[in-house]
C-alpha cells in the first residue's frame, strides 16, 4: 500500500515529499514563520574512526550529499525561493547550518531579499570531540534568524526571552547539549531514528521568540518531527516536509504522543504590544478617585489626582502639575521617570504601584 500524500493533525500536516515542490504548491503568505535545518552538505572522505578503531557514527546519508557547491547553491536558491514565497510579508526565518554550509545558505538569503537579524551561536555542551587532532572540535552551530524583508515588521517576544533568562536579555550563544538520553528517538534496533535530530529546547526557544499562539510554523526539512513536537506543545499549527517514508512514521509517531501545553498559559505578548491605557481611564471607571493621594514607595512625595487624570504636588521647588510622569519627575527632579511604576496608591493599609491597577483594567478590556 503506497503511503498517503500528507497526514493530517488536529494542530497541522506532514507533507510526504520533495519540499521544493510541496512548498510550491503552498497559499503565497501563508506562512508566519520557518524553521529549516537543511542537509549540510557534509562531503565526509572516508569514514571517521576513535582512537579505540571504532567507527564514528557520522551524517553519511544519501540525503545529505547534494554535490559539489553548484549543486548546493542551486538547491539552497530553490527552497529559499519556495519558503521565501510562502512567507508572510512580516515573516520570519530560522535556518541552521554548520561550517560546511551555512555561509553560502546566509549569502544566498541576502542575495533573496531576506533581512538578517541575528546569527545566533548554538554552543554544545557535549560536541563530538576531533578524533584526528588536526582541527579544533567543532563545538557549535549557527543559526541565521532573517526577516522577509527589510520592511517587515516581525514578531520578537523580547519579555519571554528575558524571562526564560532569569530577567536577563536573551544573548546570541545559546548553550544547549545535544540531544540525548530520552529524548533521542531511536528504531527498533536501538540505533538513532534520524542522525541529526535536534534538541527540542533549540526549537523551543526560537518559536516560541518570534510566533504567537495560533500561528503557522513551516519546517520543509521535517525529519524526526522536532518542529511538529515543539509547535504542538506551544499552541502553534505546522506545517512540515519529509521525503523519506522511515522519518515521516518517526515524526508522526512522535507528533501523536505529544501532549499540549495549557493553552491559557502560551500567551506571551510583549508589553509594547499591550494596548495603552491612559491613567485618566482609570479615574474615569472609578479605580482611583479625584483628589485621592498618591505617594512614591517610601512615602516621601505624594500628590493628588484631579478629575482629568493629571497630578499636583507642591515640592520646595514650587507647584507641579501635569501627568504622573511629568510630576513624578518633577517632584524628584530627574530627567524622566515612569509614573505607572513610581506612583502607589494606599490598598487595604498597603502602598501598591498604580500599574496593578492598570493591569486590571488591561486583563477587562481584553
Amino acid at each position: 500500500m503506497n503511503k498517503p500524500k500528507r497526514i493530517e493533525f488536529p494542530e497541522g500536516l506532514i507533507g510526504v515529499g520533495d519540499s521544493i515542490s510541496q512548498m510550491a504548491e503552498l497559499p503565497e503568505g501563508s506562512v508566519d514563520m520557518i524553521f529549516a535545518d537543511p542537509p549540510y552538505n557534509l562531503m565526509l572522505k572516508g569514514d571517521l574512526h576513535r582512537p579505540n578503531n571504532s567507527k564514528v557514527d557520522a551524517v553519511d546519508d544519501a540525503w545529505d550529499q547534494i554535490g559539489d557547491f553548484r549543486a548546493y547553491d542551486e538547491f539552497s536558491r530553490a527552497w529559499l525561493s519556495a519558503a521565501r514565497k510562502a512567507l508572510k510579508p512580516d515573516g520570519a526565518i530560522w535556518v541552521i547550518g554548520s561550517y560546511h554550509n551555512i555561509f553560502r545558505v546566509g549569502a544566498m538569503l541576502q542575495d533573496l531579499g531576506f533581512w538578517i537579524l541575528n546569527d545566533i551561536v548554538w554552543r554544545k555542551t557535549n560536541p563530538m570531540p576531533n578524533f584526528r587532532g588536526r582541527r579544533f572540535t567543532n563545538a557549535h552551530e549557527t543559526m541565521i534568524w532573517a526577516a522577509r524583508s527589510e520592511k517587515s515588521k516581525y514578531t520578537f517576544n523580547y519579555e519571554a526571552m528575558k524571562a526564560l533568562n532569569e530577567e536577563l536579555q536573551m544573548r546570541s550563544d545559546w548553550l544547549i547539549p545535544v540531544c540525548g538520553g530520552q529524548e533521542r528517538i531511536k528504531g527498533a534496533d536501538g540505533k538513532k531514528a534520524h542522525p541529526t535530530q535536534k534538541p527540542e529546547s533549540l526549537v523551543y526557544r526560537a518559536v516560541l521568540s518570534s510566533t504567537r499562539p495560533g500561528e503557522t510554523v513551516l519546517d520543509p526539512f521535517f525529519g524526526s518531527g522536532t518542529t511538529g513536537a515543539v509547535a504542538k506543545r506551544l499552541g502553534r499549527r505546522f506545517i512540515g516536509f519529509e521525503r523519506d517514508e522511515t522519518y515521516v512514521d518517526v515524526a508522526a509517531s512522535r507528533i501523536r504522543d505529544t501532549r499540549p501545553d495549557d493553552p491559557d498559559f502560551l500567551n506571551v505578548r510583549a508589553k509594547r504590544e499591550e494596548p495603552r491605557i491612559p491613567f485618566g481611564w482609570l479615574v474615569e471607571r472609578g479605580l482611583l478617585r479625584s483628589g485621592e493621594v498618591l505617594s512614591d514607595a517610601s512615602g516621601r512625595w505624594s500628590a493628588r489626582i484631579r478629575a482629568d487624570g493629571t497630578l499636583s504636588a507642591s515640592t520646595a521647588s514650587g507647584d507641579h502639575r501635569g501627568s504622573i510622569h511629568q510630576v513624578g519627575a518633577a517632584v524628584m527632579g530627574a530627567p524622566a521617570c515612569n509614573g505607572w511604576t513610581f506612583w502607589c496608591a494606599n490598598m487595604d493599609g498597603r502602598r501598591v504601584p498604580i500599574d496593578v491597577l492598570r493591569q486590571k483594567l488591561r486583563a477587562e478590556l481584553n
